[in-house]
């Protein structure tokens, strides 16, 4: 058994100090992590309980943005009414995920760090390294239908498994984090890494860091034009094999102005090239749109198991491109989500 001990913090000052602790890990909502514990994947010898801290607020900024605390539930966050009136995009992505009792418990904080879901990651038993540097990677050449098609390295191909960072990545979120060495933000660009030769580290954020908040810009013209299109193996409860979050921005003469597009499942972050986004300027019609997927998708590369997803991929961000020119797709719209059962490509 491993030997775990669990303390439960007032206040951020003693959180941020019992976080400095060797082998100590905070905890939420432990939606991730107590499975990773079960599996022997993750053996935190200190769990601090962060619970107690006031950081579940969402709330307008004076900019005209919004704040969410790290602590705010998904459920919460999905439902909340600037949520569901300026950013529709990221109600949809995190009702696309999960179930209703996860979305419940989950936090925000917790759903940045949330770990792949590649089977091999999970199985003590085979090397991996993500779990072990160094011991190799099993899905190369082994199964690969859920693993990436961009961004992955000789080291690793995981996939990040999160809906609603899919969707903050398209929305240029920022996360505030806070240590005893002081505050300081991270775009959501640079939050989450690309595995190269040390896929064991996930984000840029560091061990003694705790997330207070995630800050959303000024929603813009965005809202009238957005959709979270989900397409995974069933209906509900299934990690992504491809997703897209498409916003566009566009003028009375129904020519697209401004537009950002962010991929999910297919990378070991959220997929974003916004010097691609201008492409999509100009009237709306099928050339323009095959045109950007092909450049989103450039350099994109199969593992046998997996290359049906640069097929895939690139009809999802065609279909997610014009749906979000006919409007917003959302649970006060036309749909919670839009999720496609595979095949339905």
């Amino acid at each position: 058994m491993n030997p775990l001990s669990f303390v439960v913090p007032f206040d951020q000052a003693a959180a941020l100090e019992q976080i400095r602790a060797e082998g100590a890990r905070f905890v939420a909502g432990g939606t991730n992590l107590i499975d990773l514990m079960k599996e022997r994947v993750m053996l935190p010898q200190r769990l601090v309980d962060i619970n107690r801290l006031p950081l579940d607020v969402i709330e307008e900024q004076a900019d005209g943005g919004l704040a969410l605390g790290a602590l705010a539930r998904n459920a919460a966050t999905a439902y909340h009414p600037l949520v569901l009136e300026r950013y529709p995009l990221l109600s949809a992505a995190i009702l696309a995920g999960a179930s209703p009792q996860i979305r419940n418990m989950a936090s925000n904080g917790g759903n940045l760090l949330q770990r792949t879901r590649c089977h091999y990651f999970y199985d003590a038993e085979v090397p991996c390294n993500k779990r072990e540097p160094g011991t190799g990677c099993p899905a190369i050449g082994g199964l690969s239908r859920q693993h990436a098609i961009l961004g992955a390295s000789s080291a690793c191909i995981a996939t990040h498994p999160s809906d609603m960072c899919v969707a903050l990545a398209a929305l240029e979120a920022t996360v505030q984090v806070a240590s005893q060495r002081g505050e300081r933000q991270i775009a959501f660009a640079d939050f989450h890494r690309l595995p190269g030769d040390t896929p064991e580290i996930d984000t840029n954020l560091a061990p003694d860091e705790l997330i207070t908040s995630i800050s959303l810009p000024p929603a813009g013209q965005f809202a009238g034009h957005s959709i979270y299109l989900k397409l995974r193996e069933r209906a509900s409860y299934a990690f992504a094999l491809v997703s897209v979050a498409a916003m566009l921005d566009i003028g009375e003469d129904g020519a697209i102005r401004e537009a950002r597009v962010a991929l999910g499942g297919v990378a070991h972050k959220p997929w974003r090239v916004p010097a691609a986004e201008p492409l999509l300027h100009g009237a709306p019609d099928a050339g323009r749109f095959a045109a950007f997927a092909d450049r989103l998708l450039e350099g994109a590369q199969g593992q046998g198991g997996n290359d049906f997803k640069i097929t895939m991929a690139r009809r999802a961000i065609v279909r997610a491109l014009n749906m979000a020119v006919a409007g917003t797709y959302n649970n006060t719209g036309h749909t919670n989500g839009t999720v496609m059962t595979r095949g339905a490509a």
